[in-house]
């Protein structure tokens, strides 16, 4: 591989992605890539069409398809890409092809079953995999965790409180209170059950929830939740259907017309067999958006279909125009549509949840996807807020100014951002049985707060005023001491330390500063042997930080982009980073990328941005033609 990129061939690949990008730009001025998860999403919706009885043949054996072609050669399925197998996804994924009408001695479901069961059975599968069990009478409403919907009628100060979880907990909680306290049956028309797929009968297994616990926290919660198993039916009636009552206004009021409950699967998919279980006819008006909303998270081709956990419309238009704006200019008509289209999409008028802790601030965020008006979070406004300031901060001065305050408002007192809510840390509600998952919570985080701290530097603040010195003194702390900074929204440690090296390049920090200088040489360090980077998503548990076996386009931009941010574009590492993703490119100006870069919860669920692969890449190159045409090799603006 020639490690130097010549500036003919640079140019070219600059272009060539460029076009490629700007080709799939919608003509109202917005981009939106495909957003895959695993095999959950699509598995589930099949099981949510069998709940109804609202089948739809045709679409279920595109589904299978995708199923299929997403099964490990083990037999099980994963949560990413080249992933190990993962039990509750691989149950709901034979289930779904069972339902669907699959010959279980088929040897792909003979080899399904076998890994099933030799890593336990169906019965130790988590707790939401349960649920949908329990919902299609596979296992006792015993064998999940007990969660009355009088939650709902709880004090703020009382130690579980739905404002203490995060946005997507309390979206998908909220319905799925319903659905546990009144214990609906699926319809399930074809009568298909999956007992095969436990080892003990269900009827027997006497220890549904059971440990390693993480703390001793979990000891409490398990002896209150059987407590609480045992005074449940004692509830009075009038006191249950008040809570049911506030359930359901919490969520009509959060709707969300065709963009649905949360604007995120399950949520969604909870609103719809809530408003099934109260008797809801399928054409009343909350009923029917409900399940409409869930289409139009469907992916249908010729051949396969499944369906996105979410749309993500305003990030992807955000990164698409970043890319656009250093390749072609921050003027460019790309970039200037985009930025008109984004500003129909901030949040002006409506105080959404984020507000029961920042009451005295006021509405001006953005949400991830096309409509989500109560959840927006403060990474997609900044990074938003940011590409409107390089197009014309003087055209946009009113709406960058109230994500600026808006943002502000947000920061949590350790001094860093969580992504939708501020202080949203309270730990030990990730020890409850239900929260088996550990992902109830929203807590400040490395990326989320060096999105902030980019913003905030490029519109003007200083390192040493104190919402700033704050912010940066969080992430002086949460470095590690190889150098690195966690990921919570992508993978992982690389793209931690691309995220906080470009906020304290952003804030005027000296590159000779050790925490720049540990975090360039923990990406230095990391890169691999054909110039480029990757990182498999097994370092949120045990993996090896920053390593892979295969470089990926993404994640090699990722790292690109840190260190021009710390100073080092001159440095031959990147050089050979630039010249593989020039090498890795294809004629059409994209790149290929199989592995998953991106996560919604660490160890649980994670994402594969199909735009990733493109305007990253682009955004590198062009920063880099940029940096060497230019006399000041410091990156001027804060993404």
């Amino acid at each position: 591989m020639n490690a130097i990129p010549q500036p003919l061939r640079l140019e070219t690949a600059i272009d060539n992605a460029a076009t490629a990008l700007k080709r799939r730009q919608a003509g109202d001025g917005h981009w939106v890539f495909e957003l895959e998860a695993d095999a959950t999403i699509p598995a589930e919706f099949v099981l949510l069409q069998h709940f109804l009885d609202r089948l739809d043949p045709e679409l279920e054996r595109k589904i299978a398809v995708y199923l299929r072609e997403t099964q490990c050669k083990d037999g099980g399925w994963p949560l990413f890409h080249d992933g190990a197998f993962e039990l509750s996804c691989s149950v709901k994924a034979y289930f779904a092809l069972k339902i669907i009408g699959e010959d279980i001695n088929a040897p792909h479901m003979v080899r399904a079953r076998e890994r099933i069961l030799a890593a336990g059975g169906a019965e130790r599968a988590n707790v939401f995999t349960r649920i949908q069990l329990a919902l299609f009478g596979e296992i006792p409403w015993r064998g999940v965790p007990v969660m009355p919907v009088e939650i709902m009628l709880l004090p703020r100060w009382f130690p579980f409180h739905l404002d203490k979880v995060s946005y997507w907990s309390r979206t998908v909680t909220t319905p799925l209170l319903v659905l546990m306290s009144l214990k609906p049956q699926a319809r399930n028309p074809r009568n298909v059950h999956v007992q095969e797929l436990f080892r003990t009968p269900p009827a027997q297994i006497t220890d549904w929830i059971r440990g390693p616990f993480r703390s001793v926290w979990g000891h409490m919660f398990k002896t209150i939740d059987r407590v609480l198993f045992r005074l449940e039916k004692s509830f009075p009636a009038s006191l249950r259907e008040k809570s049911i009552k506030r359930a359901v206004a919490f969520i009509t009021e959060r709707l969300n017309g065709e963009d649905g409950l949360g604007a995120i699967y399950p949520a969604m998919a909870n609103s719809v067999m809530m408003f099934d279980t109260l008797g809801y006819a399928p054409d009343h008006p909350d009923a029917a958006i409900a399940w409409k909303s869930l289409h139009k998270l469907l992916v249908i081709e010729e051949d396969r279909a499944y369906c996105q956990p979410c749309l993500s419309p305003v990030w992807d238009t955000g990164l698409a125009g970043h890319a656009i704006a250093e390749a072609e200019g921050a003027a460019a008509p790309s970039v200037v549509e985009a930025n008109d289209w984004l500003r129909g999409k901030q949040i002006l008028d409506v105080v959404g949840d984020w507000a029961r802790q920042r009451p005295d601030i006021a509405p001006g965020g953005w949400a991830f996807q096309y409509e989500n008006p109560h959840y927006p979070d403060v990474d997609d406004t900044a990074v938003v807020a940011m590409l409107l300031h390089r197009e014309d901060k003087v055209r946009h001065a009113e709406a960058i100014k109230r994500a600026e305050d808006w943002i502000i408002g947000m920061q949590s007192r350790d001094g860093g951002w969580g992504a939708f809510d501020a202080e949203n840390n309270k730990s030990y509600l990730n020890h409850i049985p239900f929260a088996d998952h550990g992902a109830l919570l929203d807590p400040s985080t490395a990326d989320v707060t060096a999105r902030c701290v980019s913003f905030l530097a490029q519109i003007g603040h200083k390192a040493s005023e104190p919402v700033m010195a704050r912010a940066i003194e969080w992430l002086r702390r949460d470095q590690i001491t190889d150098g690195s900074w966690f990921g919570r929204w992508g993978t992982n440690y690389i793209y931690g330390t691309w995220s906080v090296l470009c906020a304290l390049n952003a804030a005027g920090l000296s590159h000779q500063d050790p925490l720049i200088k540990r975090g360039a040489g923990f990406l230095l360090e990391t890169q691999r042997a054909d110039g480029g980077w990757g990182e498999d998503n097994e370092s949120y548990a045990h993996a090896p930080r920053g390593q892979y076996h295969t470089s990926n386009p993404s994640q090699t931009a990722w790292a690109l982009l840190g260190l021009m941010a710390a100073g080092e574009g001159n440095h031959p590492a990147v050089a050979r980073g630039v010249a593989y993703l020039q090498t890795t490119q294809k004629p059409d100006g994209e790149w290929d990328e199989a592995p998953y870069t991106a996560v919604g919860f660490p160890r649980v669920f994670y994402l594969r941005y199909h735009g990733y692969k493109l305007f990253f890449p682009l955004l590198a190159m062009a920063r880099y033609r940029n940096l060497r045409a230019s006399n000041d090799m410091r990156v001027a603006v804060g993404f």
